[in-house]
């Protein structure tokens, strides 16, 4: 039997023994999924090196003072990058945070756990607000060990959109009420205003693909909405809550747009990364590139199949006079929201991938599987409502989900000493490769020498052109004072002109002086190495990475959101409203 109408609104409380519940239930199958890591070592996805040395990096970094970096010091063997104002920051702050407390090879493990968990909680939250406990439960067990967040954990390695994705269930339930596809109650829209505003930030600043495809779905949830309504307010409101949204993330959005600029962000789309040659089920010419497709298309089959047949199943009880007005609303925006990703998975839609913008840089159109699992799981824990199929469903599903793990599991990459082989590059000034993505614009970092020095004279361009130096002069003298991430003073006394090369990559937010004078550093001809011409004599150099006025605006721009946030929180408060009247 369905629901009575009035199940959206006397589902919102859950008890706190639900909440065990579900707590219980996600820590079960969290720690199923990492149990491989125990004995097999560390599921070393494509992306895990990458996350990986951006941890160790900033774990580094706040060793040193540094508590929100920005330069990573240790990628391209020690010339750094600015990859920590391009890739969000939440889940290379979390990792850290989590090394203070447990060892690093156990962080990981952790990492995947304390996510998943969350995602569990969250699928709770959302599913518990439309349907009762038992399909609430089922749909946090769902959730927490979906395939697609198999796939990102063992053969991606990609914790930041398994972060991302943790935060989805949520941002749709608030989606639903600002919307008014749901009814939220009067004394919380305030409330749930800015919820919606802070999740839809939250997730910009786990994964900036996840953003794109939170961005683009919410913009066709509420155009669905205002359609429905023929609502202009519906869509302005909505319009604010994401308008909200971006000011708080405003800190990380406005200098990772703006530095665009100074970097080669071009190759984020170079051969193997365009969506073209990633639809479902594409070949190409790499045979592992092939392979790893064919899987994820594999499970994003399974995953449009089974949201399919849930959807047809719930359909079957939305004819009953019990469902209610609400519960058809919700069927018919979750189908959108589950047809429109299965779309963007084909490549009949590359022309869609082509015009709308930064719609590319997702990537992976295997990504949606993001989207889709929200979808799956609604009708899943829908159609479970349903007495006769329930055991069926929890048969196929945990075939599905068993079947899905003991594949990937066998199939990717274990390494149960990366992470000590990362430490120890590190450890010996060696460094780790660097992203080409984020190089600096005029450099090749394949160009850079290995195992350089902090800094090395080389003869002036006049002196080596046209005369031998001069052998009597004295060698010239270097002594570094302070060499941090983000601060380099060094002293060089000289007798006749030179040009200081640093271990070190030429950015704009770099300010070099030279004796208290400010200069414009030059570049190596072959690379972007930071060059620092030096007159004769004693010459005292300090090159600071700077806070740039795109960085600035940002942060200004986050602050005031989270004063309004703040603000309305306060005004929505149920205690403020009866103290009022």
């Amino acid at each position: 039997m369905m629901p009575n109408p009035d199940a959206l609104n006397n589902a919102a409380r859950p008890a706190p023994r639900d909440w065990l519940l579900a707590l219980a239930l996600s820590l079960c199958v969290s720690l199923l999924i990492v149990a491989p890591f125990f004995w097999r070592g560390t599921a070393s996805g494509h992306d895990f090196e990458f996350h990986a040395t951006s941890w160790l990096d900033v774990a580094g970094e706040w060793k040193q003072g540094i508590l929100y970096p920005r330069w990573t010091a240790w990628a391209n063997y020690g010339f750094g990058e600015p990859r920590f104002i391009f890739y969000p920051p939440l889940s290379w702050l979390l990792a850290p945070a989590l090394s203070l407390f447990i060892p690093w090879d156990y962080v990981p493990v952790v990492f995947i756990v304390l996510v998943q968990i969350f995602a569990g909680l969250s699928a709770f939250a959302f599913a518990r607000r439309m349907l009762p406990q038992g399909s609430a439960l089922f749909a946090a067990t769902c959730y927490a060990a979906n395939p697609n967040a198999l796939l990102m954990i063992y053969f991606r390695s990609d914790y930041a959109e398994l972060l991302a994705s943790a935060f989805f269930p949520l941002l749709f339930l608030a989606a639903l009420q600002l919307a008014e596809v749901m009814e939220a109650r009067r004394d919380t829209r305030l409330r749930m205003f800015v919820f919606f505003s802070a999740t839809f930030a939250a997730v910009w600043l786990s994964n900036a693909p996840a953003g794109v495809m939170a961005t683009y779905s919410m913009t066709l949830l509420f155009a669905w909405a205002a359609l429905l309504r023929r609502s202009w307010m519906t869509l302005l409101r909505c319009t604010a809550g994401l308008t909200l949204g971006f000011g708080l993330a405003a800190f990380y959005i406005i200098p990772a747009a703006y530095e665009q600029r100074w970097v080669n962000i071009g190759q984020v789309l170079s051969p193997g990364l365009l969506p073209s040659e990633n639809f479902m089920y594409t070949a190409t010419n790499s045979p592992e590139h092939t392979s790893f497709n064919y899987i994820a298309s594999t499970i994003a089959a399974a995953l449009i199949v089974f949201t399919g047949v849930a959807a047809i199943a719930d359909h079957g009880g939305l004819n009953q006079p019990a469902a209610g007005r609400a519960r058809h609303q919700i069927w018919n925006v979750f189908l959108l929201l589950a047809t429109v990703a299965t779309a963007l998975m084909l490549r009949p839609s590359l022309v869609v991938w082509q015009l709308l913008p930064k719609l590319r840089f997702v990537q992976f159109p295997c990504r949606w599987m993001s989207i889709l699992t929200v979808p799956f799981i609604y009708f899943l824990a829908a159609a479970f409502l349903r007495p006769r199929l329930r055991w069926l469903w929890i048969i196929a599903v945990a075939a599905l989900i068993t079947g899905a793990r003991v594949f990937l599991t066998q199939h990717t990459w274990w390494d149960d000493a990366e992470f000590s082989t990362l430490r120890a590059n590190i450890a010996s000034v060696e460094g780790f490769n660097g992203t080409d993505e984020y190089d600096p614009v005029g450099d090749d970092h394949y160009n850079l020498p290995a195992r350089a020095p902090r800094a090395q004279i080389l003869p002036p361009e006049e002196v080596a052109a046209n005369q031998a130096p001069n052998a009597a002069a004295a060698p010239p003298k270097i002594v570094v004072e302070r060499w941090t991430p983000e601060r380099k003073i060094l002293d060089v006394e000289s007798p006749q002109p030179a040009r200081l090369a640093l271990r070190l990559l030429n950015y704009p937010a770099w300010q070099v002086e030279v004796n208290g004078a400010r200069i414009q550093p030059e570049s190596a001809e072959d690379s972007g190495q930071m060059i620092v011409p030096l007159a004769g004599g004693q010459s005292r150099i300090a090159v600071s990475f700077t806070r740039t006025r795109d960085r600035t605006l940002g942060a200004i721009i986050s602050v005031l959101s989270w004063l309004v946030g703040v603000f309305l929180f306060w005004r929505g408060s149920p205690r403020r409203k009866s103290q009022v009247t």
